[in-house]
């Protein structure tokens, strides 16, 4: 009789947030024994399933790092702890840029220093979690991953999350194994819209905060005035492709836009969330200016292109937009509003 293959030891920072407490939920069922760490800081306990083989750790991600003994080993890592949303770092840029690049540069020496015993690789594959803020405001539509990206100055706080995000790619995909040639097995997942049930208004996410203002009945305030396009994918699609593309050694040392390719304009977004839900809401146009603080920048249009992860892993955004508005309104119904009904996509 054979024995039954070990379990797959996977961490995941940020796994008490959004994306993260979905990978948590998909990497289980998986079969893989998951360790969680998030300082709650924008995550919540409650989104963290309960599970045998499940362990859950809130504290700062160096410190739990620092506390892990040398027998402490994982096959994968996924690191998608940060500070995000516009609203949080508009609020704070300085501490947005040291968080993200702080907790990377520890999670780059913790999985640099150690194998990954199922692999046999040296050093734990990582995938780190970027954004589609990368690309800056290029005027250059879809954006591709090899694409040159343009910045506003660094005294506009608008863009420091961009900064800190490429900061994170050149350092994971640079990062050494010792003092040779060999880079720590890296792959870079660039998030564009990413959206479903568990995402919260509270930092200026788009979607949840216009179905939450619908399922009220409140004015659907879109800033600007609404023909900013995005393309929005459910988290469940890009939960999946995730541990595919980390699982892939050709893979590793690559750039991957992770979203859907099929725009739709904000003021479209919100009738159809209007419409969908079966509220008598009305849409109020909001200058930005009223709603952010000086040098604010917002883009006509953030679309991917998605040839590479396509012939990488055969990557499709299976979900409906009308499918996630469902879901999203569904959660919310269930488990309340989590801010007020502003919003402005990111």
């Amino acid at each position: 009789m054979n024995a039954a293959a070990p379990s797959r030891r996977t961490l995941i920072t940020g796994g008490a947030g959004f994306i993260g407490s979905h990978l948590c939920e998909h990497l289980l069922e998986r079969g893989d024994r998951v360790t969680v760490i998030d300082n709650l800081s924008t995550g919540r306990a409650g989104n963290v399933p309960e599970h045998p083989h499940l362990r859950f750790i809130e504290a700062d991600l160096r410190e739990a790092l620092e506390a892990f003994g040398r027998g402490e080993v994982f096959d994968e890592i996924y690191h998608l702890a940060a500070a995000v949303g516009v609203s949080l770092v508009m609020k704070d840029p300085a501490g947005a840029v040291w968080t993200n690049v702080d907790q990377t540069m520890a999670l780059l020496r913790f999985a640099s220093g150690r194998e990954a015993p199922l692999s046999g690789l040296k050093g734990i594959p990582t995938l780190i979690a970027s954004s589609s803020e990368v690309y800056g405001k290029s005027a250059k539509s879809p954006y591709a991953e090899d694409d040159d990206v343009v910045y506003g100055p660094t005294t506009v706080a608008r863009w420091s999350y961009a900064y800190s995000k490429a900061i994170d790619e050149y350092l994971a995909l640079n990062f050494p194994l010792g003092t040779g040639a060999a880079r720590l097995p890296v792959v870079v997942a660039r998030f564009f819209n990413t959206v479903g049930p568990r995402q919260v208004g509270d930092y200026g996410m788009v979607l949840p905060r216009f179905v939450e203002a619908a399922l009220a009945g409140e004015p659907v305030r879109v800033f600007g005035d609404g023909r900013q396009s995005r393309c929005f994918c459910h988290v469940g699609d890009v939960t999946e492709a995730l541990p595919r593309l980390l699982g892939s050694r050709s893979c590793h040392g690559q750039v991957f836009n992770l979203g859907s390719d099929r725009p739709i304009s904000i003021a479209e977004l919100a009738a159809l969330v209007i419409r969908l839900t079966g509220s008598r809401s009305k849409v109020e146009y909001v200058p930005y200016s009223s709603a952010y603080p000086p040098g604010f920048e917002d883009l006509p249009d953030r679309r991917p292109s998605l040839g590479r992860v396509r012939r990488a892993i055969g990557f499709e955004a299976r979900r409906t937009l009308e499918q996630t508005i469902s879901d999203v309104a569904e959660w919310i119904q269930r488990h309340g509003r989590s801010g007020d009904a502003a919003a402005t996509p990111r």
